[in-house]
């Protein structure tokens, strides 16, 4: 089954130094962009990351510090990879709750000033694991019959990913062929942020989910304890998580 599309899609992976969404740095970055007239465009970039690849992630992915010494930063594709994705929804395998808060903070580190309002998010595993609990490998077996040649090479796992929800669509036909219905099946929680430290409440109110003020909300903890705001922005939390708290901030400023 081809997928319906009323807008690009990119589908993508990312190799890193780590998971810390808010230290690590990517070192491969695949993107596989599939257009609403059936047209797909592919793009593989090694990244010189500027801070070193522990030997434990290397041996996951294979890729050294020497491999990647002579590689562009991302600070220096951050333009090739965002005009490639600004005008696509996105679709990943874990790409929730890693890849995309991951390439959002390099974005923003680089000075791309990215957001996912006109965006929608498929989480390609969210679904297999709602409906078969399996990893990759095994989905790609599943789903497609296939074995994952080159696992944890950023553009084998991307093309699985892409066949992989091909497949799924076939399979399952309680799923609808569109982009939009997809995210909310594979949305886990209603987050404001990437890192799931702001989320919604039942009242779609922005509240913490960290702290000492967990749970409470947003607005009012910055109105009673304007500290926080500026501890938070300050700390070593992701770049993310602060533009979303800027902007309830500035919001709640507006409307005085």
């Amino acid at each position: 089954m081809e997928l319906k599309l009323n807008k690009p899609i990119c589908f993508f992976d990312l190799e890193t130094t780590g998971i810390d969404i808010g230290k690590d740095r990517i070192v491969e970055i695949s993107i596989f962009k599939v257009f609403p007239n059936g047209n797909k465009e592919s793009k593989t970039w090694l990244v010189n990351p500027t801070i070193p690849i522990p030997p434990q992630t290397t041996a996951v992915h294979g890729i050294t510090d020497e491999k990647v010494a002579n590689e562009p930063t991302f600070a220096e594709l951050a333009p090739q990879v965002h005009n490639m994705i600004k005008d696509s929804d996105l679709g990943g395998f874990n790409s929730d709750r890693f890849d995309i808060p991951l390439l959002a903070e390099e974005l923003l580190r680089a000075g791309v000033d990215f957001d996912m309002k006109n965006k929608v998010s498929v989480d390609v595993q969210t679904i297999f694991h709602k409906m078969e609990e399996r990893t990759l490998s095994a989905a790609l077996k599943f789903y497609c019959g296939k074995s994952l040649e080159n696992a944890h090479s950023a553009e084998a796992d991307t093309m699985a990913t892409y066949e992989i929800l091909k497949a799924q669509l076939d399979r399952y036909p309680e799923l609808e062929n569109d982009m939009r219905s997809l995210s909310e099946f594979t949305t886990r929680k209603k987050i404001a942020d990437f890192a799931g430290m702001i989320a919604f409440d039942k009242d779609d109110e922005e509240i913490f989910t960290f702290g000492k003020h967990k749970g409470a909300k947003v607005e009012k903890v910055l109105e009673a304890e304007p500290g926080y705001f500026s501890w938070i922005q300050n700390a070593d939390f992701p770049l993310y998580t602060k533009k979303v708290l800027t902007a309830i901030k500035l919001r709640k400023l507006n409307t005085k």
